[in-house]
């Protein structure tokens, strides 16, 4: 196979030569034991019943919209037998007895809610539940750790804990759900929720796994009182990694971050450099995506505390945190566990929990003074009171510093930002009520716009010509990256997306082939990768309200598919029979295929790929 890649004005273009396939690597996650026929036949016998129950169910709470919408917490059982049965992701015989368990619990939870009731809903201990994600529609399992001390109807904040668990290839619905039935987990502070995102499955908790995250998270927040100022995030392993980063990203949302034997970037964790052949520079710059190391500066007002086994190999990964945010003029607490290799030493563990409990009780200043932002994509944009709008060249570092003078003044000093917004949410200014802030921005004084009655203060400003102007509103109209219209092509798939499968005619039959098998496969892997189902509609069926709320993932080309024959004439690539052209490179139709992300030109506020 063969791929050019080529950068323009916005989008991320590659071509694909369309040839034989590669090798198929082996299924992930891997295939599991045999099901005996008996027990088969029962589980899915006891899975068509509950799925028919939740139907039915769904059709009697029409109008009960506070029943209704705990569907998901009976749907999760029901996905969670179903999906291993369909994906042949039973592992061991003992999990048989626990399918046939959670269909009984799915079961207890239709008679439930037909009564009216959802006992679970106000219990304390370990409860299950599940949501509806917006990315795919699919139902998502989360587990929770309800404190004693929690009373339903209650109004008082709660903090709590986001714990995300450790690599697993052999981590489906059946064993989280069932595991987060039986197993608090390695921390469970006194009065503190604690909440176990699935995180869809094993991919470290990045892109859907990363929505996932803060999927969960909301739902939480919508059934109970949590105190938004004392969430904080931990893990270890593979869950340690995701809690960097999680802290260097969106470090203004959490009280503590309490990371464990977790790796920190890309190169020497994978041992890049030592692989024929060397990863090329646009893989190098991908990194930047995900390297907590890049952004360690964003710990400044997040107190972090991390811990390692003396002995475990995964320790090098905290002491280079530890130089980094040293080059950023902060210095990490780093808890050693003395001649313990990749787990918790228990005296340690003890003196993490006193730290991290003492930092998350007190919990984090909801408006800091002062703020140090740095970026290298506008996915990551925002720190505290301050957003970063405009990069002049992405995938290079943007900083912003902002610090609160006095009452009436800010001082920004920016590096390769071309826009940004500064924003104070009710109450919580500390700007003087009716005055108009002199905010200096890289020496330049602005007069900026009156600290509302409410004390809300919003300002937005953009460089222009070289110099920094106050602006009304953020620029949604102009052609150019935006947080959420940034790229790379994984980002539509971190909002809600359609795959748009083609009706008409190919321009060739291999074009095709390829395509036809490329979506079936997207589709499959979408499964097995992230646990959901990808919506996939003809093109012919695409709505306007299709095209109004979601990223469409077109597949075919611009005979075949007719939505990408009303659009290809607005992409910044020529293709049609004769060939696709990306710039002043022309390549063969009957051999290449683009594969690009870019503003949907029928809906500019999402993508189309």
């Amino acid at each position: 196979m063969r791929i050019f890649r080529i950068v323009f004005l916005w989008a991320c273009a590659a071509g694909v030569c369309l040839g034989a396939e590669p090798k198929s690597p082996p299924r992930f996650p891997p295939v599991g034991i045999a099901v005996p026929d008996d027990v088969r036949n029962g589980l899915e016998t006891g899975a068509a019943a509950l799925g028919k129950n939740i139907e039915e169910l769904k059709s009697s709470l029409v109008s009960k919209p506070e029943l209704l919408e705990l569907l998901p917490d009976v749907q999760i059982y029901y996905n969670a037998v179903k999906y291993a049965l369909d994906d042949t992701m039973f592992y061991k015989t003992n999990e048989f007895g626990v399918a046939k368990k959670l269909l009984e619990q799915g079961e207890e939870r239709v008679r439930d809610l037909r009564e009216g009731k959802a006992p679970w809903t106000t219990a304390t201990g370990l409860v299950v539940r599940g949501y509806v994600s917006r990315l795919d529609d699919s139902v998502i399992p989360y587990g929770l750790v309800v404190p004693a001390t929690y009373h339903a109807g209650e109004t008082n904040g709660h903090r709590l804990d986001i714990w995300f668990h450790g690599r697993g290839d052999q981590l489906s619905e059946i064993s989280f759900i069932n595991d987060r039935q039986r197993n608090p987990g390695e921390f469970t502070p006194t009065n503190t929720f604690v909440l176990h995102p699935y995180g869809r499955y094993c991919n470290g908790f990045k892109f859907a796994g990363e929505v996932d995250v803060f999927e969960a998270l909301q739902d939480v927040e919508r059934h109970y009182p949590i105190d938004t100022n004392r969430i904080s995030v931990r893990g270890f392993s593979m869950g340690g990694a995701a809690t960097w980063h999680f802290g260097v990203h969106y470090a203004g949302q959490w009280a503590a971050v309490a990371p464990g034997a977790g790796f920190v970037e890309t190169a020497i964790f994978s041992k890049a450099f030592s692989k024929n052949p060397p990863p090329t520079d646009y893989e190098q710059t991908l990194w930047h995506y995900y390297n907590a190391t890049d952004d360690a500066g964003n710990l400044f007002n997040t107190h972090v505390v991390a811990y390692s086994g003396e002995i475990d190999g995964q320790r090098a990964a905290a002491e280079l945190m530890t130089k980094y945010m040293a080059e950023e003029g902060m210095m990490l607490t780093h808890i050693i566990g003395p001649n313990t290799a990749h787990k918790y030493e228990p005296e340690a563990k003890k003196k993490v929990a006193q730290l991290v409990d003492a930092i998350a009780n007190e919990g984090r200043d909801p408006l800091p003074k002062q703020v140090k932002f740095t970026t290298w994509n506008l996915r990551f944009n925002e720190m505290d009171w301050v957003t970063v709008d405009g990069m002049e060249h992405e995938w290079n570092r943007a900083r912003v510093n902002a610090e609160i003078v006095d009452d009436k003044k800010i001082a920004v000093t920016t590096t390769n930002v071309s826009a940004f917004t500064l924003a104070m949410p009710e109450g919580l200014c500390p700007l003087a009520k009716g005055e108009k802030p002199l905010v200096e921005v890289d020496g330049e004084a602005i007069k900026t716009v009156p600290v509302r009655n409410d004390l809300s203060w919003t300002t937005h400003f953009q460089k222009m010509g070289g110099k920094w102007e106050l602006v009304k509103n953020v620029d949604t109209i102009s052609l150019k990256k935006r947080h959420g219209l940034q790229g790379p092509i994984d980002d539509a798939f971190m909002d809600s997306f359609i795959m748009v499968r083609p009706t008409g005619e190919p321009m060739n039959e291999k074009l095709g082939a390829w395509a036809a098998d490329g979506l079936h496969h997207a589709v499959d892997e979408w499964h097995l990768q992230f646990r959901g189902n990808a919506r996939v509609k003809d093109d012919s069926e695409i709505t306007a309200e299709d095209m109004a709320s979601n990223n469409l993932i077109l597949w075919g080309d611009p005979k075949s598919n007719k939505l990408l024959a009303r659009m290809v004439k607005k992409l910044p690539i020529h293709w049609d029979a004769n060939g696709v052209q990306i710039g002043a490179a022309h390549f063969s139709a009957d051999d290449n295929v683009p594969v690009l992300i870019y503003p949907n030109p029928l809906n500019p506020k999402h993508y189309v790929c």
